[in-house]
């Protein structure tokens, strides 16, 4: 039987999920956040950075800010899993905290990490958020885990974009009409260049097609505003989507529940 469970914070970019699911299969999307986990039960199978990695029992999975990914369980017996999502902003003000001076973006380069140290910290982080600890005790948590997971998993602290000119012309021109129905031909121009090479170009930058990632940011989009209270309908109208159960579907398959889950979780 699949179950989720999710957390928001009212006034800071941290969120946490607690789920076990059997068949559903995550569609390849991103996080604006770093995303933090640990799996509990099971293998979780996924793809990062061009690679297929496995998660088992008490492995740690480390993704950087918008890191494409894609889930399912590796076999029938399924997979439980805990995960936090932090704003790169926070992790930069804990770092800050930590060091006395202003802290660069680390870098992750394994998506998975073997490291009970990491496990134990992830888990007493995912714990407080969800069992309603006192802000003050979060706060440690999160600065003790962030700071582990840092010390012991980051490569450096700038990560160096990989991104060709002309992917990155195109995204641009993405994130400034995302919910415009921008074509291929529009994008091509605007990075100077064919189509077939804006989609070869922006895959290998990216790790996705631009359609899919104009998706996300309609997604991402709605998250903000559904995290505001607003109807999901309204939602889903104002971020993009044909409808309601268009804008449900495409949650769903990134996130793992349902918009309307994920606006009670505040």
């Amino acid at each position: 039987m699949e179950w989720s469970r999710y957390w928001r914070s009212p006034d800071r970019p941290l969120e946490a999920m607690h789920a076990h699911f059997e068949r559903h299969v995550y569609h390849r999307h991103s996080h604006e956040t770093y995303s933090f986990g640990v799996t509990e039960d099971g293998y979780q199978a996924f793809r990062c950075r061009g690679g297929a990695h496995t998660s088992a029992a008490g492995m740690v999975i480390a993704f950087n800010p918008d890191d494409p990914h894609d889930g399912h369980a590796a076999d029938e017996l399924g997979f439980t899993y805990r995960m936090v999502h932090i704003g790169p902003e926070l992790v930069a003000d804990v770092l800050a905290d930590i060091t006395d001076r202003p802290a660069r973006p680390p870098l992750f380069a394994s998506p998975v990490v073997r490291d009970p140290v990491l496990a134990r910290n992830l888990r007493a982080l995912h714990a407080a958020l969800l069992g309603g600890a006192t802000a003050l005790r979060r706060d440690e948590l999160l600065t003790a885990a962030v700071g582990a997971m840092v010390n012991r998993a980051a490569t450096r602290r700038v990560a160096a974009s990989s991104a060709t000119g002309l992917a990155e012309r195109a995204r641009r021109l993405i994130e400034e009409s995302f919910l415009d129905d921008v074509g291929a031909a529009e994008l091509a121009e605007a990075a100077g260049c064919s189509r077939f090479a804006l989609y070869r170009g922006f895959r290998e930058a990216y790790g996705m097609a631009p359609s899919d990632y104009q998706r996300q940011l309609r997604l991402r989009a709605a998250r903000r505003l559904l995290a505001r209270g607003d109807a999901i309908g309204e939602v889903a109208a104002a971020t993009g989507f044909a409808d309601q159960s268009h804008l449900t579907r495409w949650f769903v398959r990134c996130y793992g529940m349902t918009p309307g889950r994920y606006q009670r979780a505040g």
